[in-house]
């Protein structure tokens, strides 16, 4: 595919599909530019207070609420830092008052390399604003990762 051809699934999005998938698209990119930099206010903001639900592939269980993942993004904020990353093959499904991102996230922390397939299910909420009502991040090809490397935090 050329540089300035859009992916055939766009070719059916009408004018206001296409502005609402750059709107999600940004949402995502706006909290992952933050997330990089330590500030995990972005996703605390972007995440649903009403109805949250997350799967993450190093939690054993679903995280059912906001209070929960709230307190858990405590734990590392000001601890995660990459000088970019690469968010690949974004994909937004809109439905009504509905959408689903997908995407890949790839990025070299201080902590961990990141490559993750990334699942953003967003509602528009009764105050008009879009947030995400679930989160999935799933390791890609988790069977050709070294799980015990981990980096040494300076």
């Amino acid at each position: 595919m050329a540089t300035n051809e859009k992916p055939a699934y766009e070719l059916n999005y009408t004018a206001e599909e296409r502005k609402l998938a750059q709107h999600i698209i940004g949402l995502e990119k706006s909290a992952l530019d933050k997330w990089f930099k330590g500030d995990t206010s972005g996703y605390e903001q972007l995440w649903s207070k009403h109805s949250f639900t997350y799967f993450d592939a190093v939690v054993e269980k679903r995280v059912d609420d906001h209070a929960t993942i709230a307190e858990f993004l405590k734990t590392i904020d000001g601890k995660l830092h990459a000088d970019s990353y690469d968010f690949r093959n974004p994909r937004v499904q809109i439905g009504k008052d509905m959408a689903v991102l997908t995407y890949q996230l790839f990025a070299d922390t201080n902590l961990i390399d990141m490559e993750y397939n990334c699942i953003e299910v967003y509602q528009k909420e009764e105050d008009g604003v879009w947030r995400v009502i679930h989160s999935t991040w799933s390791f890609i090809r988790p069977m050709e990762k070294n799980f015990g490397k981990t980096k040494d935090i300076v």
